[in-house]
């Protein structure tokens, strides 16, 4: 497809974003992304840029009537100039290259580019990526040190559910289904998933709501959901140092997979759109890093195989 503009398609991949249940914060931060490498993209296919640095500022006011199609090396150029003109951390670039993917994959299905130029962008390391987590038994020693109620049920339902603190603090009593022992919650970008909830967990909140049939699960201010800062504090005072709701998500997500090493379900019991998403979450256990160390290193049986 020829002249294939910038401004036609961001508008028309803005509107695929709603049509998939996306936040008008996230496709404003999309939009955002886009823009700015399109006014790049406009100079460098501009005549009159070669050798002459792009100046960002400058350039804030063009129309976005470049061409989509353009190289990979033109996306490594743009993502190079950033990191030199700005002190972006590395993740804030990952964010950006994963936009940029979103939307060549979205014109490469439809047909308006001939190759998707982000296949050969390489992403920015990311150094300490690995996150400090709890293991199983250090939850469980956590949860003997809250006291019994909202509290360690919060604690508890993050570790047992591996829902976001926003996910958690949104619940309502009917969207538990106790026979089914099932919660409904609400993700990002309004999506719906089903995560599922042992018989213990489900007999606590049992008996934190009483005759509660309806309403929020955690009460806030003035009859509200309880507010992610108030879980946020509560993990700041019992927990240890550094150790967020976020971290407890971790813990489940790792003791998950390393108990079963099904990385798709996983994926969908978090909510994650992207199985990469998910892959960091993930620890080969000590215990069968050993295994397979003893059971194939050459040096390891060497006498077994004398």
């Amino acid at each position: 497809m020829e002249n294939a503009l910038f401004s036609e398609w961001l508008d028309r991949f803005s509107g695929y974003l709603r049509m998939r249940n996306y936040s008008p914060r996230t496709i404003k931060k999309y939009g955002q992304t886009i823009q700015r490498f399109a006014r790049y993209a406009w100079f460098r296919q501009h005549p009159d840029s070669n050798g002459v640095p792009f100046d960002e500022a400058a350039f804030s006011d063009v129309l976005l009537d470049a061409d989509v199609n353009v190289s990979a090396a033109l996306v490594t150029d743009f993502f190079s100039s950033l990191s030199e003109t700005r002190n972006y951390k590395p993740k804030t670039l990952h964010r950006m290259i994963s936009t940029l993917s979103s939307f060549y994959r979205y014109l490469y299905t439809q047909g308006v580019v001939v190759a998707n130029p982000m296949l050969g962008v390489e992403r920015p390391r990311i150094k300490n990526q690995e996150l400090k987590y709890l293991k199983h038994s250090q939850v469980i020693r956590l949860l003997k040190t809250v006291p019994e109620g909202r509290d360690r049920l919060i604690v508890r339902l993050i570790y047992a559910t591996g829902v976001r603190v926003s996910e958690l603090c949104a619940i309502n009593v009917e969207d538990i289904d106790f026979e089914e022992q099932t919660i409904r919650v609400k993700g990002k970008g309004d999506k719906i998933r089903t995560v599922f909830v042992d018989e213990e967990t489900l007999e606590e909140i049992e008996w934190f709501i009483g005759n509660m049939i309806e309403g929020p699960l955690f009460l806030g201010q003035q009859g509200n959901h309880i507010s992610p800062r108030t879980v946020q504090h509560l993990f700041r005072q019992y927990a240890p140092a550094g150790i967020t709701p976020h971290k407890i998500r971790h813990s489940y997500a790792s003791e998950l997979y390393r108990r079963s090493k099904n990385l798709r379900v996983v994926q969908e019991n978090l909510g994650h759109s992207s199985i990469k998403t998910t892959e960091i979450y993930l620890h080969t256990d000590i215990e069968e890093r050993r295994s397979v160390y003893r059971q194939y290193f050459p040096l390891s049986n060497e006498k077994s195989e004398e």
